[in-house]
């Protein structure tokens, strides 16, 4: 029994850091491919996405910065979330990666779902906290990072 619980321990955050990657890779592409989010005005748009949580975000001034350049900002936010998901999922600096994840649904949490009342019912404050054990310990299993540890004793 003490050897599985030792395997599943060391194994913990595999499962997070797959959902994570798979999810930030999706939803990097979805915008990616969706002429309608990158376009500055517009339904479905970033502009009119965030010119609608503005006056109801808890730091307006981030909201304002983000309108300066509708379209710029969805593709910062498109290619950020690509590249956190990549990160991840390969283990490759992980925990610039998840550092990077949780900066992304900070902002996200703090602009677009601040005004979801009660707060539990927002998802950027849950993939906030999902995305901290990541920061805190890195990838240590199936990751590029061993990996490279690994090779760096080796020599």
């Amino acid at each position: 029994m003490d050897g599985w619980k030792a395997v599943a321990s060391r194994y913990a955050l595999l499962p997070l850091r797959l959902f994570l990657g798979v999810t930030f890779v999706y939803a990097a592409l979805d915008k990616l491919t969706d002429s309608a989010f990158l376009a500055d005005t517009g339904s479905g748009s970033i502009g009119e996405t965030m010119r609608g949580v503005r006056d109801s975000s808890a730091i307006p001034a981030l909201v304002d910065l983000a309108l300066e350049n509708p379209t710029g900002f969805g593709y910062a936010i498109a290619f950020g979330e690509l590249a956190v998901g990549i990160g991840t999922l390969l283990g490759l600096f992980a925990r610039l990666a998840a550092l990077g994840g949780a900066l992304i649904s900070l902002s996200l949490w703090l602009t677009v779902s601040w005004q979801v009342n009660p707060y539990y019912l927002g998802n950027d404050l849950a993939y906030l906290m999902a995305w901290l054990p990541l920061l805190l310990a890195g990838a240590s299993v199936l990751s590029l990072d061993r990996l490279l540890a690994e090779r760096r004793r080796i020599r």
